[in-house]
């Protein structure tokens, strides 16, 4: 029975790195739709978020099962709680990235972003994917090292979005408000997707060590 409970445990972990690894394809494509203009590549981001929520629900049915039939205690259980969250945080990292696809659709066929920018969102878009396989490497090897450095990425993709807000407010900007007002969101979706990477490589190391990182003040 033991042996069927651990295979339970690790099956849920692979899963949960499967929808980190989906987060991750999906802000990829998604970046690669907003600076190619590419209206099909946006619209591809659509499959990778059915499978994630396919995942999702699996997680939340195999969870509730373990809890009903099994009553993990102590370190048994703080794993079983934690993969609710983990999922839930993956799941909103995958519905980010459709954000940024559904801007990209909405301003096609032109850009949603100027051409000045798309070094920066270049680099937003690089570190969104880093930061998902960072998540998928703790999940599937529970080795928490990493989580240093998904702290650290979350870092500068905010300081990345303070400085997209800085270069709309600017008084050389020149593409008007709505451009603005996308220029802002974007970088709030790929943001708040570095904020998820970040709980949960902060809950992983809960799960590991039973005692929670301190979050930084905000800035």
């Amino acid at each position: 029975m033991r042996t069927d409970f651990r295979q339970q445990l690790e099956s849920l972990q692979a899963d949960l790195g499967a929808m980190c690894a989906l987060a991750g394809d999906a802000v990829g494509r998604a970046t690669r739709g907003l600076l190619e203009v590419d209206a099909e590549t946006a619209r591809e981001v659509a499959h990778d978020i059915e499978r994630l929520r396919f995942l999702h629900n699996t997680v939340e049915r195999r969870t509730l099962g373990i809890l009903a039939r099994q009553a993990p205690v102590a370190g048994d259980l703080r794993r079983v709680v934690t993969a609710i969250h983990v999922a839930a945080d993956a799941d909103r990292m995958g519905g980010l990235a459709a954000h940024v696809a559904k801007v990209s659709l909405l301003r096609h066929p032109a850009s949603a972003i100027p051409r000045e920018l798309h070094g920066r969102f270049d680099e937003m878009g690089s570190t969104a994917v880093g930061l998902a396989e960072c998540c998928r490497d703790i999940l599937t090897t529970g080795d928490c090292s990493q989580a240093d450095r998904v702290r650290a990425e979350d870092r500068v993709m905010e300081t990345m979005h303070r400085q997209l807000f800085g270069e709309v407010t600017s008084a050389g900007w020149s593409h008007g408000a709505v451009v603005a007002s996308d220029v802002v969101l974007l970088g709030r979706f790929y943001g708040r997707f570095a904020d998820h990477a970040d709980e949960i490589a902060r809950r992983m190391v809960f799960q590991a060590s039973g005692e929670a990182l301190a979050r930084e003040p905000a800035i």
